[in-house]
């Protein structure tokens, strides 16, 4: 078994042995996770910080959105936190994701110090810090209406959408990984480390699971495209989903592309993850498709595509990390076909 999928497998029977022990209590459902962490943020802020970490509902801002390194985002940024509002900050993340899902996004945050320690030598224009992550709310936090939430900095972004207490919309949701394994103990990680392992990992055993044949219809170029559609945009992309159908998979194969999606899925708070699911048995686990574009071996550009009627998955891996290996470098994402932020798409 690969270290990554011990690792994980390892966290996941963490997590059942203390609930089992009682060490960890049942969690609240994330639309009251959220309110709760929510109200107790705003607790901890001035009227000027007010300023920064609340807007509208309706503002532009809410679906200005990307994972990119930038000179300003919206919202109030964690390395101005005091340690109170820090420790709030944290509760605000946990309320949308799993146990796995926050130790992952916590470890992309960590992945700056890795980042900062390699670019030592050859720093470039934008900072790598841990604490360059921002947090907004977008009307008001109540158990009835409608709010949002915002938490977004280089590699991640997370955006939710509460109505009448219930997690409406969970997309986008965006991780990415620089470098794909880490090249020494550095920044608190081991040597070898994999903070996006099954994201990629399931995905290489899926296509190297197709025969022949199936290649024809899954591999839809013979090099990767550059990056992820949509970057930024606040609809993800309407069209007709590509490659192979899930219907006509072998068992182990259908099994496979469970597992890739569930990579994603589990992410996310339970009830969260649920309706996801949920969703997707409704729409029909087979009309779901998976393509594949540029090599199938790590190290040399590749990117997959998984898309249903509710969701389309994306992931590519074609830039070098810090030290210059290439492909190694991984940018992935969920979003909702149907329409991110709680907004509809007009077909």
């Amino acid at each position: 078994m690969k270290a990554g999928k011990v690792t994980f497998l390892c966290a996941l029977i963490l997590t059942t042995v203390l609930a089992t022990l009682g060490f960890q209590k049942e969690r609240p459902p994330a639309g009251e996770a959220f309110l709760t962490a929510a109200d107790g943020f705003l607790g901890t802020l001035d009227d000027e910080e007010k300023k920064l970490a609340v807007m509208d509902y309706d503002s532009p801002e809410r679906v200005a959105w990307h994972f990119i390194p930038k000179d300003a985002r919206k919202g109030l940024v964690v390395k101005d936190m005091n340690p109170k509002q820090r420790k709030a900050a944290s509760q605000l993340l946990r309320a949308g994701l799993s146990f796995l899902g926050y130790k992952k996004f916590t470890d992309i945050m960590k992945l700056e110090g890795v980042l900062h320690e390699l670019e030592k030598a050859s720093p470039g224009r934008f900072p790598r810090d841990t604490q360059l992550y921002y947090y907004t709310l977008f009307g008001k936090p109540a158990k009835e209406g409608k709010w949002g939430v915002s938490i977004e900095g280089h590699h991640m972004s997370l955006n939710f959408v509460i109505e009448d207490n219930e997690v409406i919309s969970s997309t986008p949701q965006v991780m990415c990984s620089n470098p794909t394994i880490v090249p020494a103990d550095l920044a608190g990680f081991e040597k070898g480390a994999r903070v996006l392992d099954n994201e990629e990992t399931l995905a290489f055993d899926l296509v190297h699971s197709l025969s022949d044949e199936q290649k024809k219809t899954a591999i839809i170029a013979e090099t990767a495209p550059k990056e992820v559609r949509n970057a930024g945009a606040a609809q993800p992309p309407q069209t007709a989903a590509e490659g192979i159908a899930m219907r006509v998979l072998e068992d182990e194969q259908k099994k496979l592309l469970r597992q890739l999606i569930f990579s994603y899925t589990r992410s996310m708070a339970s009830d969260i993850a649920a309706k996801r699911i949920a969703e997707i048995k409704e729409a029909g686990w087979g009309k779901i498709k998976f393509c594949w574009a540029g090599a199938s071996k790590p190290g040399i550009g590749h990117y997959y595509r998984v898309q249903g009627p509710t969701f389309i998955i994306e992931f590519v891996n074609t830039q070098p990390d810090a030290a210059g290996n290439p492909a190694s470098h991984i940018h992935c994402l969920w979003r909702d076909t149907r329409g991110d932020f709680a907004i509809t798409v007009k077909k």
